[in-house]
């Protein structure tokens, strides 16, 4: 009788990886025609992504620069999906190149709530 893991599977966390950088040097290189993603390698970090089971979807969670212009810079990556997906095709090796939407990064919000509910204790 096997245990059936909750969590991602080894190879999710090694493509999930994989994906982050190629996504991340995308950004850096900066070759996009949408005003909101110039300069964006310098203000967008993409923290995590989390890939489907069967490898065919990709949520990159993403954060700028001390969380200005989010409202912006998220609908434009979301608009750009398709440039990344060509990205990722083209410096990856997979089967199938996951369709990616970008989300943003609530962690940093619950840090600072957790944080200033320590400092009022």
């Amino acid at each position: 009788m096997s245990q059936k893991s909750s969590g991602p599977s080894q190879r999710q966390l090694r493509v999930a990886e994989q994906l982050r950088h190629s996504i991340s040097e995308t950004l850096r290189r900066g070759h996009f025609r949408n005003e909101a993603l110039l300069d964006s390698g310098n203000r967008v970090t993409v923290t995590e992504v989390r890939i489907s089971p069967d490898l065919k979807n990709a949520t990159a969670y993403v954060m700028t620069l001390g969380g200005q212009n989010i409202d912006e810079t998220l609908p434009a990556l979301n608009d750009a999906a398709a440039y990344f997906q060509k990205e990722i095709n083209s410096h990856t090796n997979l089967k199938f190149t996951p369709k990616v939407r970008f989300k943003k990064d609530e962690t940093f919000d619950e840090v600072t709530k957790i944080d200033n509910i320590l400092k009022n204790l």
